[in-house]
């Protein structure tokens, strides 16, 4: 039963095969016994249970709404009325919220039992989840040694992959959905920029973050984002688009459709294996019927420095907030200055520190024009590459990331390696498109390749359409078991 995708769960519960409690204690109790995994910072059993008994009260009466029962991972980047919402940081070790997000909010009314709240990069700051305050987060995919499962969203992409929940939330500022989803064999979608409110997301970089899915597979993340998507009148950056249902373009015909392969996404260093991977998808879809072409997109190759300046600019402004004056931690100090000295010092992990030092240099007198406004004006550059592309093509078909996932202890050592991760994800958030990985198939080290489909603004149909060819073709095997 545990391994159900959100679909099989929803029909399951409606033809009362099994109860939501029943699933829910199940689940809880893998997260017990996979603890090591360290997918969770915060755990709701009572409260779980004792929501998945309402719903299966509604269920009964036949009054079940589109999520009814279904027991999702949420990471502890929303706010949760009542429940400790960390980001994964000692700054917020002991934060309770007094207002729900309105992603969480829409899920709650749409039915579902949250067990818990995932862990996470600190302040989603990293791509291997190994920042967290809580302690790193193991891929389930781990055998003879301890992979990272990707990041920011590791703990919600290692729950799902584990079986430790039917599916879960997750935020996207450069790759965090979609770059995790890869490296765990799960699906992982980012929404269009203001598709989803980020009202109730502790913000990192207001102009990129967007929250979305991290699913089993296509037809859940469809399922899922017709429920968190929508406008919302507490987010400014909110798009006011009518929401389609995301489920019915799910097993649509590609045929005719035009598929674009960047040439500027081949880099030195990409695997062999992500080299092949990516003509395999490109071979499915054209056997299914879409035309492949090579299109170019000439600005790309600056998105990653871009984005290293606009989104530690953006973080330095979002995090002068913890100055453990009003909430959180707070680390005495002589005098008010050496207060809020001491308390971001104690408070925040490196990574946080080291990019709010490179925002705040980014956006100081004399240098706010040579690097900000640059980075600026490259993402319109980038924007109108895209535009151009899209006039051409209905999607883009990229690989996820540049290699698998690779063991702890073998991480990069200097950070531009490390921050190469983000490569081939962080376009289309400097750029505010949708993205979504697709789990394709196992590297010669056994561990899961993922490919990024890439669509135009507010067209999240196509990428559930031209993804459920690409897993279909792809056949890739979910994991069966944890085996630690």
């Amino acid at each position: 039963m545990f391994r159900l995708s959100l679909y099989e769960v929803q029909q399951g519960l409606k033809s009362k095969q099994f109860s939501s409690e029943e699933l829910t204690k199940i689940l809880l109790e893998r997260i017990e016994k996979f603890k090591t995994l360290n997918a969770y910072i915060t755990i709701c059993a009572d409260e779980a249970i004792s929501a998945a008994r309402k719903a299966d009260e509604r269920i009964a009466s036949g009054d079940a709404r589109d999520l009814e029962g279904i027991p999702l991972g949420i990471k502890d980047l929303f706010l949760t009325k009542g429940i400790l919402t960390t980001a994964a940081s000692r700054m917020l070790y002991n934060f309770i919220p007094p207002y729900e997000s309105t992603v969480t909010q829409k899920l709650l009314d749409s039915g579902a039992v949250f067990l818990g709240k995932t862990n996470m990069d600190e302040f989603a700051m990293g791509s291997a989840n190994i920042t967290s305050y809580y302690g790193r987060v193991i891929n389930p995919w781990s055998r003879d040694k301890k992979l990272v499962p990707g990041g920011s969203s590791g703990g919600s992409a290692a729950a799902v992959a584990a079986h430790l929940c039917v599916a879960a939330t997750g935020s996207d500022t450069g790759g965090s959905i979609r770059q995790p989803a890869a490296f765990s064999g799960i699906v992982g979608l980012k929404p269009t920029y203001g598709r989803c409110s980020r009202y109730g997301m502790v913000a990192l970089a207001s102009s990129l973050d967007q929250a979305g899915p991290i699913t089993k597979n296509v037809r859940d993340a469809a399922i899922f984002l017709r429920n968190i998507a929508g406008y919302d009148p507490k987010d400014s950056t909110s798009l006011r688009d009518e929401v389609p249902d995301y489920e019915a373009f799910f097993g649509k015909s590609i045929k005719g459709m035009k598929i674009g392969i960047p040439k500027e996404f081949v880099v030195d260093g990409m695997a062999d294996d992500i080299h092949a991977c990516w003509k395999r998808g490109a071979d499915i879809l054209r056997a299914a019927g879409a035309e492949i072409i090579h299109i170019s997109l000439p600005y790309s190759r600056y998105a990653l420095p871009a984005y290293y300046i606009i989104q530690p600019a953006e973080a330095s402004s979002n995090l002068a907030r913890y100055d453990g004056v009003r909430y959180g931690f707070r680390a005495e100090g002589k005098t008010l200055v050496e207060m809020y000295e001491n308390t971001r010092m104690e408070g925040f992990g490196d990574e946080v520190k080291r990019r709010i030092l490179i925002g705040t240099y980014v956006l100081s007198a004399g240098y706010y024009d040579a690097y900000y406004m640059k980075a600026i004006k490259l993402q319109r550059l980038i924007k109108a590459d895209f535009q151009r592309a899209f006039e051409e093509v209905d999607a883009i078909l990229t690989p996820t990331t540049p290699t698998s996932a690779f063991a702890f202890g073998e991480e990069p050592k200097d950070l531009v390696t490390m921050y190469l991760n983000d490569i081939f994800t962080v376009t289309a958030n400097i750029a505010g498109l949708p993205g979504m990985s697709v789990p394709m198939e196992l590297d010669h080290l056994g561990r899961p390749l993922g490919l990024q489909l890439i669509a135009p603004k507010l067209r999240e149909e196509t990428l559930i359409q031209v993804g459920a060819v690409l897993e279909d073709g792809a056949g890739f095997k979910q994991l069966e078991e944890v085996q630690l």
